[in-house]
């Protein structure tokens, strides 16, 4: 026990230099973590600019992770690349905060679907439609909605969302074409294409 006691100690000293920046590295990730979770519970906002806080601080001294700068470098990246949707949660009740809760709700939905239609995989308008679709549900698991309700949506936000299905419906209905004669369809393009390049 005694030479294992004092392995151990050889090898923390002979590693002490590399001890401070991992110190370093996980203080600043468990402070992003205990902001995320948000046990003051304060809104979107000021969780936001908490956070935003601390991320220039860590831009700012990154230095002092010594050889784990670029890992803080890609972990500021990463944090930067999700933050537009990353504050929603703290203002609407019942939002999942993470990946796995929302892999668990678009699981919910999935089962509800298999069980509604007997089918083992997602009907193929999902792909089209399920943007709609699965909003629709989950919202409709939180409360239920009146025909007053749907009298306030705005007509064109409306007309934005129908526009849209149009044209997904559309190039997936191209698709079955495109597979079926590859040659044909890039022939009918590029006459599409040479009409539109002739002067009227």
């Amino acid at each position: 026990m005694t030479q294992l006691k004092r392995i151990i100690s050889t090898a923390l000293e002979q590693t002490a230099v590399l001890w401070k920046p991992i110190a370093t590295a996980f203080d600043w990730v468990h402070q992003v973590a205990t902001l995320l979770d948000n046990d003051a519970q304060l809104d979107g906002q000021n969780v936001c600019s908490s956070l935003g806080r601390l991320l220039r601080a860590m831009e700012r001294w990154k230095d002092q992770a010594g050889s784990l700068a670029p890992g803080i470098d890609h972990f500021l990246k990463v944090t930067l690349s999700y933050a537009p949707g990353l504050f929603h949660c703290y203002d609407i009740e019942g939002l999942p905060r993470t990946n796995n809760d929302l892999e668990q709700l678009f699981g919910r939905w999935r089962h509800h679907q298999r069980r509604c239609t007997g089918r083992k995989v997602a009907p193929a308008s999902l792909v089209v439609r399920g943007s709609v679709q699965i909003v629709a549900a989950i919202a409709t698991q939180i409360r239920s909605f009146t025909a007053h309700d749907l009298a306030t949506v705005s007509l064109a936000a409306w007309q934005s969302v129908r526009a849209d299905l149009k044209r997904h419906q559309h190039k997936r209905n191209q698709q079955p074409r495109f597979r079926r004669s590859p040659a044909t369809y890039l022939a009918d393009l590029e006459q599409k294409f040479l009409q539109l390049a002739l002067p009227p």
